[in-house]
């Protein structure tokens, strides 16, 4: 994974300079990298939604459970202000479960920084799914008063995915925001996303 950490870094930080990444920043799962010295009063655009609208109604009360399993999923830019599309955000591992959580192990990020977040999903369709998904995200610099870093605030991924019909892969769009504490937007994402299933013979070239 430290592949896609690697383009994670280098794109973000040629395409957004000092918003989204600087070398001493880090985030916790799922959230952007923030610069050490972005100025608290810096005013930002605001979030678009024109990717994932707000929650879709109940899709009849139909109840599909075929994205449960384990994910090797792919974050990819289109859209998304600053960064060119096609330009890989993250890649890394998902577990969809049948109570209708999940958990994302991200490779963008170190685990001292926290690399796994969770979510929740339902079904809006036939084979298509909604998640809602939360992060916790840290400047990462370090100081005598503030020890394990800063923190930045949350990060909220939203996915709309539609499984394929082998249920052996799926593909959506995705956007990512990131918030200050007193919900100010301070970086948004779009996009799309794919993941292939990892099942018990899936071998380990696969993955790379």
């Amino acid at each position: 994974m430290n592949t896609h950490a690697n383009r994670f870094a280098l794109a973000l930080g040629a395409a957004l300079a000092a918003l989204l990444f600087a070398p001493a920043s880090r985030a916790q799962c799922g959230g952007i990298h923030l610069p050490a010295l972005l100025p608290h009063t810096t005013t930002l655009p605001q979030a678009k939604s024109t990717l994932i609208p707000n929650f879709f109604p109940p899709y009849g009360g139909y109840d599909d459970a075929g994205i449960v399993g384990l994910w090797h999923v792919k974050f990819v830019s289109e859209g998304s202000e600053g960064i060119p599309d096609g330009t890989e955000i993250d890649g890394g591992y998902a577990v969809w479960h049948a109570d209708g959580t999940e958990i994302h192990n991200t490779g963008s990020h170190a685990p001292a920084t926290g690399n796994f977040c969770l979510g929740v999903w339902k079904a809006v369709g036939y084979h298509t799914y909604k998640l809602n998904h939360f992060a916790i995200a840290w400047d990462g610099v370090f100081t005598s008063s503030a020890p394990n870093g800063s923190l930045v605030g949350p990060a909220r991924i939203q996915e709309l995915v539609t499984l394929s019909p082998g249920e052996d892969k799926f593909s959506g769009t995705f956007t990512i925001d990131q918030y200050d504490e007193n919900n100010n937007v301070l970086a948004h994402v779009e996009g799309t996303v794919s993941a292939t299933r990892i099942g018990v013979d899936t071998p380990e070239s696969s993955i790379f």
